[in-house]
């Protein structure tokens, strides 16, 4: 068993809180959970139907989701300073990460552990992790954390789309073979082979990638920054300059002249439950299209004002019908991976939007959102018993706006029966 593994609940166990929030009904003030192996049995509020243990003046959620990180880059963690522009950034990123190419695989791997650990800590459950070399699948499972590892592939000048795709299938393939089968109690880990952005991925490894996609979400990073949506329609800027630099810039790639969504529709990428990461220059056009597409919102604002690509537009992202869930990208764009700080940001530049839909976005619409609706995001009978408790100070009567406007981190405990 590792330091995470669940032990086997095989009693009844009944909880009482100050609050409980199931999300998918309002929070219930001195509500109780009945937990048997793993699973809610029942959730109500008044005189629990058991002797119970009380958590005392807490808030119990759902566990939750963080639908984009990058565990792989958390040895960057303030190497990478802010920029002004997201190419900028990202130069620095990619050339820096070059140069330490030849770093230590055990501090990259002591790093990533860290994080994951913290990912646990903060009282998340499931994460959505973008991964190039798929080494954070073991580190996932290690930590007892569940989702989708998105194994990015990357290829602006592929030559054989169809092989890139097999080659990424076979990796994804030895890894979980590699890391055999989870212990009882360990939460479902799923793989994804994913692009990884419309200026990073040429036009024929789109439709490959969706011709042997095998289920569940495909994510993309898109309508990040202007330099993007400049380069779609012109196939110039600094996207074409930094292509050419890394060497890998292909004279057959004709401008789509469009909008980055609308890009990904024509290439066949734009499917149901397509994770739009970032969308940060999106129009209420393209919005309209993400909806028709049934695609999902993942929205990390802190990450957006560090690379200089600008704020999202989250009000209109809730306006539009959109589903919404919260990522918080990697260490090396912001400065933790707890979801409650990225839903004080969302509070602070949002103030219109509902308190309890920025934290159905971080719980409910997350979990959905990587394909664990129906046993995560919700309390409720059947869900896994796995939850994030916060103390609350006494007295407090509005607690899902307390949850989103800046929760310290020592508040927080996670909660896995």
């Amino acid at each position: 068993m590792t330091q995470f593994e669940q032990p086997r609940v095989p009693d009844r166990t009944c909880l009482t809180a100050r609050w409980i929030l199931p999300v998918n009904q309002p929070p219930i003030a001195g509500g109780w959970i009945v937990v048997s192996d793993h699973t809610v049995l029942q959730v109500g509020s008044g005189m629990p139907p058991e002797p119970a243990r009380d958590l005392g003046e807490v808030a119990v959620l759902p566990g939750l989701v963080n639908a984009h990180t990058h565990l792989e880059l958390s040895w960057m963690a303030g190497r990478v300073p802010a920029a002004g522009s997201f190419t900028e950034w990202l130069r620095k990123l990619v050339f820096d990460r070059r140069a330490s190419h030849a770093a230590d695989d055990g501090r990259r791997a002591a790093a990533a552990r860290r994080a994951a650990a913290a990912l646990r800590q903060s009282g998340t459950v499931l994460v959505g992790d973008i991964s190039n070399r798929l080494e954070t699948m073991a580190v996932l499972r290690e930590a007892g954390l569940g989702g989708v590892v998105f194994h990015e592939l990357v290829g602006f000048d592929a030559a054989d789309p169809a092989a890139i795709v097999r080659d990424a299938w076979a990796r994804v393939d030895r890894a979980l073979s590699a890391m055999g089968e989870p212990g009882r109690g360990a939460t479902d880990l799923r793989v994804s082979v994913s692009a990884h952005a419309t200026y990073s991925v040429f036009a024929s490894l789109f439709p490959e990638i969706v011709r042997r996609h095998r289920g569940g979400p495909l994510s993309i990073h898109v309508a990040e920054s202007p330099d993007e949506v400049e380069f779609l329609r012109t196939g110039r800027g600094p996207f074409r300059a930094f292509l050419e630099e890394l060497e890998v810039w292909n004279e057959s790639w004709i401008p789509p002249e469009c909008a980055p969504i609308e890009y990904l529709s024509r290439v066949g990428y734009l499917r149901p439950g397509m994770l739009a990461v970032h969308a940060v220059q999106i129009t209420d056009d393209q919005l309209e299209v993400l909806r028709r597409a049934r695609a999902v919102i993942v929205t990390c604002p802190r990450s957006n004002a560090w690379v200089g690509a600008g704020l999202p537009r989250v009000s209109r992202f809730y306006g539009s019908g959109v589903p919404v869930a919260i990522g918080t990208d990697s260490l090396a764009s912001a400065p933790t991976l707890s979801v409650f700080d990225e839903l004080a940001e969302l509070r602070r530049i949002a103030p219109d939007v509902t308190a309890a839909s920025l934290i159905e976005s971080a719980t409910r619409i997350g979990a959905e959102a990587l394909g664990f609706g129906d046993t995560f995001g919700t309390i409720a009978p059947g869900r896994r018993a796995a939850f994030a408790t916060v103390r609350v100070p006494a007295g407090t009567s509005d607690v899902e706006e307390y949850l989103v406007s800046g929760v310290p981190a020592a508040a927080v405990e996670p909660l896995w029966l």
